[in-house]
């Protein structure tokens, strides 16, 4: 396929090809820049706040993202519709696709984000690997090339040794991947994991490289523009994750030296302009020291946890998606821009932690987002907003800044003490014990923490069991409007609202 090149021209309307929070974002970053933002929804989406705060919004369709958000000519409809100038397509669903890319652009458009080639490029993993290799960026040993058959992977665990991890090579999220630890794993491995990339992403295509066991997982944020500028925004440690996807991101990284940020900075520029990259994107690392680092792959759109790096840098990361959409170049030189301070952010994801993260969705009944210095919320969810079942469970994000990780970790203890949901059970809880965790407070741990501390929440509520049950049922009469916080005595009273204080009120207190 024959891809067309990015047009970069001043436009005054935005689409935004998404929802939710980031939705939101967007929209806010428009009104900023004095642009108009229009909206697309689904019918489940229709009293989303997304759609309120647009000057325009057209229905797509059905609620399944398979027939609404993901309809590429539904949207390109929508623009034509409202009259839209440009289309930003946020993170998730068509974001990464070459292919809206390419038509937003056959349909006169403005695309907010990299080339349709260089989104390309970069989705492919083979692709993108023998591409930034080429610019001298350093990959984990393996193969870049898809595998032919099951005799080229075993010629290749003699060169490389064991473990193997197979990966589809237009794959994410986990899916389409395999550890191989010995010679009669391959063969299984190798067709389950050809069948899964041929079921998720519609190739079966898959290549492999040495698994590293205990990785640290660090990205670096970078920015380009169409004048030929490129610079990095420093780094993000996104290394706990539950299976493959992130719970907690910071910046910095505490990980790594000053010397390797400065080398990973300089290899992410590398990569990026390795496909000719333009606009906002992601150069993702893993690690098995802090010093050796090697590229895994590149997310070609702005990254849910770029809030991170907006309180570090002081730069509004989805402005200047939409500025260097508009032709503007960047205005600093890699040397002008710098580390101020710490940030972190948690994933607010409408699941029950206590039930294995059972996806949780419902109508929220009680709402009170927390505040004060240093405390950002990116949201679209209000009292009364019922949780559609069809999307990704995340309904904000807390995001702290400091001036240091302590400060920080007390910052987001503070933050979530304040945070009141009610109508849905969250991983806030999971984020509170794991800020109590002294291997997390630390910094020393892997991307396998998650599952090496399954009894995460047991333990914290095992520190918390000195509690009275007059003191837990205290917390949820002040909860429930009681001015002054007094706790009946009355026993009954207090062993009927017990369940509740440790649970759903728990959070106030810290008491899980």
């Amino acid at each position: 396929m024959k891809f067309l090149p990015l047009t970069h021209r001043k436009f005054k309307s935005v689409l935004i090809a998404n929802r939710g929070e980031i939705g939101v974002r967007v929209i806010r970053a428009c009104r900023e820049l004095g642009l108009s933002p229009h909206a697309v929804f689904s019918k489940a989406d229709i009293n989303s706040r997304h759609v309120a705060l647009a000057d325009k919004a057209v229905c797509i369709g059905e609620g399944p993202s398979s027939q609404s958000y993901l309809v590429m000519e539904n949207i390109i409809a929508a623009a034509q519709t409202m009259g839209s100038e440009a289309v930003h397509p946020g993170f998730g669903f068509l974001s990464e696709s070459p292919e809206f890319a390419q038509k937003v652009l056959e349909a006169g458009l403005v695309w907010i984000g990299p080339s349709p080639q260089a989104i390309y490029d970069m989705g492919n993993k083979t692709v993108a690997k023998t591409k930034v290799t080429a610019a001298g960026v350093p990959c984990s040993p393996g193969r870049n090339e898809p595998l032919k058959d099951v005799a080229e992977l075993q010629q290749i665990a003699k060169e490389v040794g064991y473990p193997l991890i197979l990966k589809a090579t237009a794959g994410g999220g986990g899916r389409g991947m395999r550890v191989v630890r010995g010679d009669t794993e391959l063969k299984s491995a190798f067709e389950t994991c050809t069948r899964e990339a041929q079921s998720y992403f519609g190739k079966p295509d898959v290549f492999c490289e040495r698994y590293i066991e205990r990785p640290r997982h660090i990205e670096i944020q970078v920015l380009g523009d169409s004048h030929g500028n490129t610079i990095h925004l420093f780094d993000r440690d996104c290394t706990v994750q539950r299976r493959h996807q992130k719970l907690i991101e910071e910046a910095p990284s505490t990980y790594i030296t000053p010397e390797t940020r400065k080398m990973m900075g300089a290899v992410a520029v590398k990569a990026a302009q390795s496909v000719g990259y333009v606009n906002a994107g992601t150069v993702e690392f893993i690690l098995e020291s802090p010093t050796q680092f090697y590229f895994m792959e590149m997310n070609t759109r702005i990254q849910v946890e770029h809030p991170v790096t907006e309180c570090i840098t002081g730069i509004d990361l989805v402005q200047w998606q939409l500025k260097v959409a508009q032709g503007e170049a960047l205005p600093w030189k890699q040397d002008a821009i710098s580390i101020r301070g710490h940030s972190m952010e948690t994933r607010v994801n409408a699941e029950d932690a206590y039930e294995g993260f059972r996806p949780n969705p419902g109508t929220i009944t009680e709402l009170e987002f927390p505040s004060g210095p240093g405390v950002r919320v990116d949201s679209h969810i209000y009292k009364g907003y019922k949780i559609p079942e069809f999307y990704d469970s995340m309904v904000c994000k807390l995001i702290v800044y400091g001036s240091d990780r302590n400060d920080c970790v007390a910052k987001l203890k503070r933050a979530i003490s304040e945070f009141r949901i009610e109508g849905v059970e969250t991983t806030l809880p999971y984020t509170q014990a794991l800020l109590e965790d002294p291997q997390f407070l630390s910094g020393d741990y892997t991307t396998r923490f998650v599952e090496e501390n399954e009894d995460l929440l047991a333990r914290t509520e095992l520190r918390h069991q000195s509690w009275s049950a007059t003191e837990a049922a205290a917390i949820v009469l002040q909860s429930q409007g009681n001015p002054l916080g007094r706790a009946t005595q009355d026993p009954n009273t207090v062993s009927e609202f017990w369940g509740q204080a440790a649970r759903t009120e728990g959070t106030r207190r810290g008491g899980l």
